[in-house]
């Protein structure tokens, strides 16, 4: 049994740590404010989204396994210059945005636990993530990457910690309650498109090429292609269900009480504590530090994959400083930016909101660009689309961007 788990764990790889790395400190604030403003009514979007993700993201893990190359250089062949220059631009928006607040996100959870300033925090983070992107070598960079997905722990351990009427949640989660309003589709929008996230379909594709590289070469095509689809599919079921627990964990609380809008990820660990105690404090407070160091990488360096790839320029964590400095200057760029965010009189939590709502705008757009990539025999050979692979992709394009409408509409009138 043990060597059973072994095995599981080391197959667990580029899947699993984007799953995770959906659950970063933005997407902790729009599932917390999702708990706050509509209690568990919103908790059917977990299970329905599950297929979805993993739908999605095995095309964009076989598309990078089949053609060792990422989405950005497959598309390139086939779409203008301004088509992609607007993508990659769109992606590094909002993966900027997503950047500041996490990593502000991170330094308020570390004041909020230690006595360390917040720009202090902030300052280190910075600098302590980008360090460990350009100088620790990839094998042991993706070791560090899975390792913090146990930071996701802390949810669980905090719905143990609350009060929670279990059947009404399942109910909510089984039975769907919709209500046609602005706000509801605004923050439906805003959920899909954190969960099904255009940085999350770079850089699975990007993960398996670097997969590649070091695993062993005599692995078939068929086996990695099985291997990477029960990792994707177990990294999305985790990713869902730690969703789920924070929904449910605020619901219970944060809504019941009467807390109806939540600004941060910190600012739902803040409020906990005078309604769920100081252990589910510090542990919600924890989760937010250490998905934010797996989520950071993770978003400057998808949107360093698809500039370089655009401008032709090598992209590898496996490269030395010397070796890819225009990786990891891109990688430092936005990270800088983001931090900068922070320094700003701005409301960095609010443009984080409405980039998820852009995301979930956009993500059809990738994802029928996607279904196209994947569907085509040239590209693809013998490992292109069966059929009802295209079809739950046409679902998941179709809801997706029938939210975004169903939000510009109830906007409008």
């Amino acid at each position: 049994m043990i060597k059973k788990i072994k095995k599981f764990i080391a197959m667990l790889g580029p899947g699993f740590t984007t799953g995770a790395a959906d659950d970063d400190p933005s997407g902790i604030a729009t599932y917390s404010q999702t708990g706050a403003q509509f209690g568990f009514n919103q908790l059917w979007t977990a299970p329905f989204s599950f297929p979805m993700m993993v739908c999605i993201q095995e095309m964009c893990g076989r598309i990078g396994i089949v053609t060792g190359k990422g989405l950005i250089s497959i598309i390139k062949q086939h779409h203008t210059k301004t088509f992609l220059y607007c993508a990659v631009m769109l992606l590094a928006l909002a993966n900027i945005f997503n950047v500041g607040a996490n990593l502000g996100a991170m330094a308020a959870a570390i004041n909020l636990i230690t006595p360390i300033p917040f720009f202090a925090g902030l300052l280190a983070i910075t600098i302590g993530t980008l360090g460990l992107e350009i100088f620790i070598p990839y094998v042991v960079y993706a070791r560090y990457l899975k390792f913090l997905t146990i930071a996701l722990l802390a949810y669980l351990a905090t719905a143990m910690l609350i009060s929670i009427n279990w059947t009404e949640a399942l109910t909510a989660t089984f039975f769907p309650h919709f209500v046609f309003s602005r706000d509801y589709f605004m923050n439906l929008t805003a959920i899909f498109g954190t969960t099904i996230s255009p940085y999350l379909f770079f850089w699975q594709a990007n993960q398996e090429v670097e997969e590649l590289q070091i695993s062993d070469r005599t692995m078939s095509t068929a086996k990695r292609l099985t291997n990477m689809r029960i990792d994707t599919t177990f990294g999305m079921f985790f990713s869902n269900i730690i969703m789920w627990l924070i929904i449910v964990v605020t619901g219970a609380t944060l809504w019941k009480e009467g807390i109806h809008t939540i600004n941060s990820a910190h600012e739902a660990a803040l409020a906990l504590r005078p309604l769920a105690g100081d252990y589910a404090f510090f542990l919600f407070a924890l989760g937010i530090i250490g998905t934010g160091l797996l989520s950071v990488p993770i978003l400057a360096g998808s949107v360093a994959y698809a500039v370089c790839e655009l401008r032709n320029w090598g992209c590898s964590l496996a490269f030395t400083y010397g070796d890819g400095k225009n990786f990891y200057r891109t990688i430092g760029l936005v990270m800088l930016c983001g931090m900068l965010i922070n320094l700003l009189p701005i409301n960095s939590i609010r443009l984080l909101y409405y980039s998820a709502i852009l995301n979930g705008i956009i993500s059809p757009i990738l994802i029928f660009m996607i279904l196209a990539i994947a569907n085509n025999q040239k590209i693809m050979g013998d490992y292109k689309n069966k059929n009802y692979i295209t079809v739950a992709g046409l679902l998941t394009g179709i809801v997706m961007a029938l939210s975004g409408i169903a939000f510009i509409v109830t906007t409008i009138f």
